[in-house]
């Protein structure tokens, strides 16, 4: 019997989230968007669950959007167009505009890859617990892509709005240490600490006021200002999707060739 793409688990007043599809890192596929849903769906239905966290299985958070998925978009007859690129990035903005939106807080327990869209997942929890292995990156210019699944709204609010371009635009890897330092994550835990630090916190939450958590959250939250940037990404993101360039870059990644775009790109003799 094949495992869910999302295990959901109780740890008291807690639902844990684990994105389940370790051998693909955990990318963004439709099976993890759905489980994600599902758990959204059960934490605001719950009135017992105070507390969300998101973690990985495997020793990997998110490796990001499933390329695969998106190629076998492009080998269709007729391949998707703007339009459809839109509806579907649509559909996953819905998923971390309701998780952003949840009443009681979310933490992030990342390990390994949190890489293009997975670190925007990370960055649309409340707070963010790593480890000394997790990496964080913005990987979309690879693709020749935009950053998306919030990421527009959320990086600048965290380290402000030059590094937030610098880190989109350079498509760098970022350890945890400069993680730690640029405000991305909490906090730095071993591997063996990061789901009970992170439940320790959680279950912190089983005793505090709901509504001021709850009143908390909305006000930090600039969900105005939300929707507007998640209807400009999926546009942009719909545009980027359609050129040629992101065709040839996911013809190089699945060949396990270097992206053509590289940072900072090597002096030419």
């Amino acid at each position: 019997m094949t495992e869910p793409a999302v295990l959901m688990t109780r740890e008291g007043s807690t639902l844990v989230l684990t994105l389940n599809q370790p051998k693909a890192r955990n990318a963004l596929s439709t099976e993890i968007r759905d489980g994600l849903a599902a758990g959204m769906a059960l934490a605001k239905s719950d009135a017992k669950v105070r507390a969300v966290v998101i973690t990985g299985a495997g020793g990997h958070f998110c490796a990001g959007g499933d390329i695969r998925g998106m190629q076998q978009s492009l080998q269709q007859v007729p391949p998707f167009e703007g339009a459809e690129w839109r509806a579907r990035m649509q559909t996953t903005q819905a998923v971390i505009s309701d998780l952003m939106g949840l009443h009681c807080p979310v933490i992030a327990a990342v390990d390994g890859s949190a890489y293009g869209a997975g670190f925007s997942l990370a960055l649309a929890a409340d707070l963010v617990l790593a480890t000394p292995a997790a990496r964080f990156c913005l990987s979309f210019m690879r693709l020749g892509l935009v950053p998306d699944c919030g990421a527009f709204h959320t990086l600048p609010r965290v380290v402000g709005v030059q590094r937030a371009k610098e880190l989109m635009l350079s498509a760098r890897e970022v350890g945890a240490d400069e993680a730690l330092r640029l405000g991305i994550a909490m906090e730095v835990q071993p591997t063996e600490r990061l789901l009970p630090r992170a439940l320790e916190l959680a279950n912190s939450f089983a005793d505090a006021s709901p509504l001021a958590v709850s009143l908390i959250k909305r006000a930090m939250g600039g969900a105005g200002e939300l929707a507007t940037q998640m209807e400009a990404e999926a546009n942009a993101q719909a545009l980027a999707f359609s050129s040629n360039y992101f065709q040839n870059a996911v013809r190089r990644f699945l060949g396990k060739q270097a992206p053509a775009f590289q940072w900072p790109k090597e002096s030419q003799r």
